[in-house]
């Protein structure tokens, strides 16, 4: 029974509603020949997100600010990571460089709670529940990653292979890999069928055009010039700047080596002292030619020929080339086990195991670093922060490289984690703190963490709720412009009910509560000195952000309407209220589904209807 067929039986039952027929019609019209499909369920936070709209207050008396003036801002949000993301998505829309997450694995133990309920082993529709969770989030983080933006996703076998076909239509094809990692230096003996030694790391882009960093060539390590796909071409090498492990002697004129990597030497060559001291010729198929090697032997590159077969290899002293990234990590050669994590946190907290979950800042430095080396200002999310470890790596690796790369954690307050165990775990990793031992670790104190709460505003467009939004909205501006202090706006000090003002360093913002402050300002905007425009944000109806009102200091002033352009980004991401079609309606969308996919030849087109699956964002 085809589609057409199914859909005029339930057309033509009796007993049942159109409310029902409808629904029945809407799940058969949104069903895919391909990829997965699975029974979305909405959560709780999708249906407040629906009549409301989150906005970021600041927990000021949880700031850690350092006396350094120009070291990064961290963030650190409280709630629910839905609520967190859509406000991300005005604050952070196409500018994050590094995401790295480590959902629940839901291996039904506990590990996964959606609607405030856990989902354990025994759940039938658990693998599907856990899709449709994590198609929601994906989709928004998607729209955060900057152009060369990269996602690194820690999992288990208990959702790898789910997580890997879903996260192919989310991110439309664009898979970099999936790294391997040795997690424990002791398997447990638990199991009487494996033991379990590695997890995964998926990893997608927002474009093809990345080059993930596996580190950097030793400055002893030779490399091969030849490669067996390229055409053969000449090269010639003066008398003494080759060096040679081969014995003194003269090498006759020849063919040296096999197959398509051979080497034909085409003039007669002596080695003396561990140097070549003739000029001569090789014809091979080099990746080199004659000008860049004769560039790269007078910037000090060493050309080196140890072998009987003549192959040229190079140690390059200035190499500015990187490896790529590895597939396997073995967490046993750079303290990155399960273990190192545990002992970690044990003597940050001087005590035991504050956290179950928590991964090896060791790891996650790596992940960060791969997709940062040439971006020490990149900005980092994770919006599964746990016990924190992505902001503790990410000021690592500044420490390490005086980088300033800033990281943004996202995570709920369940059982107090946000506050007792994210929190508290940097606070100590910026203060410094004392191990179980009694040794004193110095804290990396060159950075600031500010505290965030997710707040929920009602949506419905009245005047009160757009002015309460406009003033609730400051949080997110801050944030978004990456500007914390408040100052006199020339001079002048505002009532905090008309407008605020933020400055530091050659950054400027200015947020206008109340229109009717604008003549004012106007007037001081003309006598105020320094060069550089001011970013104004200022309450409207519209999208109007009053241009003819600032026309005598347009040169001075980047002006933006709210709310509208918060409205304008929430509008791309949040849960929308499905439609409702008529029964005959859905019949006839599903007859001409049913006659194009007939005409087509049973052709499947991979990359259509993403978007159709498991629920609307």
């Amino acid at each position: 029974m085809n589609k057409t067929e199914l859909a005029q039986k339930i057309q033509a039952l009796d007993g049942l509603s159109n409310e029902d027929k409808s629904t029945l019609l809407e799940l058969l019209h949104t069903q895919k020949k391909y990829g997965l499909v699975w029974e979305d369920k909405p959560e709780d936070v999708e249906k407040r997100l629906e009549t409301e709209l989150p906005v970021l207050r600041e927990v000021t008396d949880r700031a850690i600010i350092s006396d350094n003036p120009d070291v990064p801002n961290h963030i650190l949000i409280e709630g629910d990571n839905l609520e967190a993301l859509t406000a991300l998505s005005y604050t952070h829309a196409g500018k994050i460089d590094v995401i790295y997450i480590d959902p629940p694995y839901n291996t039904g133990h506990e590990d996964f709670m959606y609607n405030d309920k856990y989902i354990d082993a025994a759940n039938e529709f658990r693998h599907s529940t856990w899709l449709s969770f994590m198609a929601k989030r994906l989709k928004i983080a998607r729209n955060l990653l900057s152009e060369n933006g990269v996602i690194f996703i820690s999992i288990d076998d208990n959702e790898q292979a789910q997580l890997k076909l879903l996260c192919d239509d989310v991110f439309s094809g664009k898979f970099v890999g999936n790294v391997c990692w040795f997690k424990k230096r002791k398997g447990s003996f638990l199991s009487n069928k494996l033991v379990s030694l590695t997890e995964y790391v998926l990893i997608y882009s927002k474009s093809n055009d990345i080059h993930l960093f596996g580190g950097r060539p030793s400055n002893s390590e030779s490399q091969p010039i030849i490669k067996r796909t390229n055409s053969i071409k000449p090269l010639y090498f003066k008398a003494n700047t080759v060096k040679s492990k081969l014995p003194n002697g003269t090498y006759p004129a020849g063919l040296y080596g096999k197959g398509s990597s051979a080497s034909k030497l085409l003039n007669d060559v002596t080695v003396l002292n561990g140097k070549i001291i003739t000029d001569f010729t090789i014809e091979a198929p080099f990746v080199w030619g004659q000008d860049f090697l004769d560039a790269e032997i007078a910037n000090g590159t060493e050309i080196l020929i140890n072998t009987k077969n003549f192959q040229v290899r190079v140690i390059r002293h200035n190499n500015e080339s990187i490896k790529a990234f590895p597939s396997f990590i073995d967490g046993r050669e750079c303290n990155a086990t399960n273990e190192d994590a545990y002992e970690n946190l044990k003597e940050i907290f001087q005590r035991d195991k504050p956290f179950s979950y928590s991964k090896p800042v060791n790891l996650v430095a790596k992940l960060i670093l791969a997709n940062s080396y040439d971006r020490p200002n990149a900005t980092i999310l994770d919006f599964f922060a746990g016990s924190g470890t992505t902001l503790h790596a990410t000021m690592q690796l500044n420490a390490e490289d005086g980088g300033k790369r800033t990281c943004i954690l996202c995570t709920n307050n369940e059982n107090g984690i946000c506050e007792n165990v994210t929190y508290e775990r940097n606070k100590r990793v910026i203060n410094g703190y004392t191990t179980p031992k009694g040794e004193d670790v110095a804290g990396l104190s060159d950075n600031n963490l500010r505290y965030y709460r997710t707040e929920l505003l009602p949506q419905e467009r009245t005047n009160k709720n757009m002015r309460e939004l406009v003033k609730a909205s400051t949080g997110l501006l801050c944030i978004k412009n990456d500007l914390y202090t408040e100052t006199p706006f020339g001079g002048r000090k505002f009532n905090a009910n008309f407008a605020r003002y933020f400055e530091h360093g050659d950054k400027r913002m200015l947020v206008i509560y109340n229109e009717q402050a604008i003549p004012f300002i106007v007037n001081i905007i003309k006598e105020m000195p320094g060069e550089g425009k001011i970013k104004v944000y200022v309450f409207s109806y519209g999208s109007d952000p009053y241009e003819a009102d600032f026309a005598e200091v347009s040169d001075h002033v980047t002006l933006c309407a709210l709310p509208d352009a918060i409205y304008n980004a929430y509008k791309k991401v949040l849960p929308k209220r499905k439609p409702k079609f008529s029964v005959d309606e859905l019949v006839k969308e599903i007859i001409v589904e049913e006659e194009i996919e007939t005409t087509s030849n049973g052709t499947i087109d991979f990359n259509n209807g993403y978007d159709q699956e498991g629920g609307n964002l």
